[in-house]
């Protein structure tokens, strides 16, 4: 059996999952918000019952801006993006060997929802979550522009900011999250940023897919 890889407080990782047989999971918004009231719900250690029993209590649940972290967060999110069929993640871990349970969570969570949802029975991820660490500020920028023009690297959109589901807006429109609360990512005003991530836009449509930074 392949050993699991701990995952240690202060490391950043691009973390993916895709469906299996390319089924579309995140392919309307009610999905797409049902997964990220899912990621923000879990990423706390006051959790003390499942998101399926808690919304029974509270089914007018509205979460916060995703990338503020919350207190006792599990992990602090960097950048995101759903696609129709896979995720992205960019997160900072903020506490020892918790990520995967968290992650596990949050997939296994959103599995019985969609299958109650559309009474099918099964699996729904392709396999296990990836997650590739980031090892120097000039992949932590690439990373995240890669997640960011996903949207516009499969065609869905023209340009990055009108995909919904993605960190981008908040990354070019809101001054306080770059310059003061992702303080990781080195370009810290939304101008310079969206002149950084919409240069590549051309190339990674040619590209497809940028690996060596990004994926392995």
């Amino acid at each position: 059996m392949k050993k699991r890889k701990n995952f240690y407080q202060g490391e950043i990782y691009h973390v993916f999952n895709k469906s299996i047989a390319n089924y579309k999971i995140f392919g309307s918004f009610d999905k797409r918000e049902a997964f990220i009231k899912r990621l923000y719900y879990y990423n706390s250690s006051l959790i003390k019952e499942s998101f399926s029993k808690y919304i029974e209590k509270n089914n007018d649940y509205q979460i916060d801006n995703l990338l503020i972290p919350q207190e006792n967060s599990y992990v602090k999110f960097l950048a995101y993006c759903l696609m129709p069929d896979h995720y992205h993640l960019l997160v900072k871990v903020l506490k020892d060997n918790i990520f995967s349970k968290f992650i596990g969570d949050v997939e296994n969570s959103f599995s019985r929802y969609l299958n109650l949802k559309h009474k099918r029975k099964g699996p729904l991820w392709q396999s296990r979550f990836k997650a590739v660490r980031i090892k120097s500020n000039e992949q932590l920028l690439h990373v995240s522009r890669y997640i960011h023009l996903n949207p516009t690297t499969s065609n869905l959109v023209k340009k990055p900011e009108d995909w919904y589901f993605s960190s981008y807006r908040e990354y070019i429109s809101n001054p306080k999250i770059l310059k003061s609360i992702l303080k990781e990512i080195s370009i810290q005003d939304g101008e310079s940023y969206k002149k950084f991530v919409e240069n590549n836009i051309d190339y990674q449509r040619k590209l497809k897919m940028i690996k060596k930074l990004i994926l392995e």
